[in-house]
């Protein structure tokens, strides 16, 4: 049940909304109908009326997402600033837009994936409007399991068609 506080922070969707696939560790993986998803939220809880951060890995069953990753940074990057996902000890430079990062390319997300795989926590870094640096924490307990459970289930969506 150490799962429970995370699927409840991470993903504030109605039950018919999304299926849970998987729940361990750290990481949960849903279906979502059209897109699966295996994310997790920081381990820094928000506090009332600020944004949780969270991360995970993103799935169509019928589009272009095969493992993007995602983050909802815990604050608004400063106009300009660099967004650094750190997976273990490999920094990966993200694309970031109104709060939110994301993985440049394909090629990108599996080397994302693979240092996940081999790495026991993760961080994105940036600089808030201020100038001050934060930094989103993650543990990485049950990512590889729920990346491949979401990867799957969409996988599978693909192939009935």
């Amino acid at each position: 049940m150490r799962w429970l506080p995370t699927l409840l922070l991470l993903f504030a969707v109605p039950v018919s909304a999304a299926d849970l696939l998987f729940a361990g560790g750290q990481w949960v993986a849903l279906d979502r109908g059209h897109s699966c998803e295996a994310g997790s939220r920081s381990l820094r809880i928000a506090q009332k009326g600020k944004v949780q951060a969270r991360a995970g890995f993103a799935f169509d069953a019928a589009g272009p997402r095969r493992g993007q990753f995602f983050a909802q940074l815990s604050r608004m990057p400063r106009q300009g600033s660099t967004v650094i996902l750190t997976v273990g000890d490999q920094p990966f430079l993200l694309v970031a837009g109104r709060g939110w990062a994301w993985s440049r390319d394909p090629a990108q997300e599996a080397a994302i994936i693979a240092a996940v795989r081999a790495a026991g926590g993760m961080r994105v870094d940036s600089r808030d409007q201020a100038g001050g640096r934060f930094v989103d924490r993650y543990l990485l307990e049950g990512a590889p399991t729920a990346i491949d459970a979401a990867a799957a289930r969409c996988a599978g969506k693909m192939q009935r068609r």
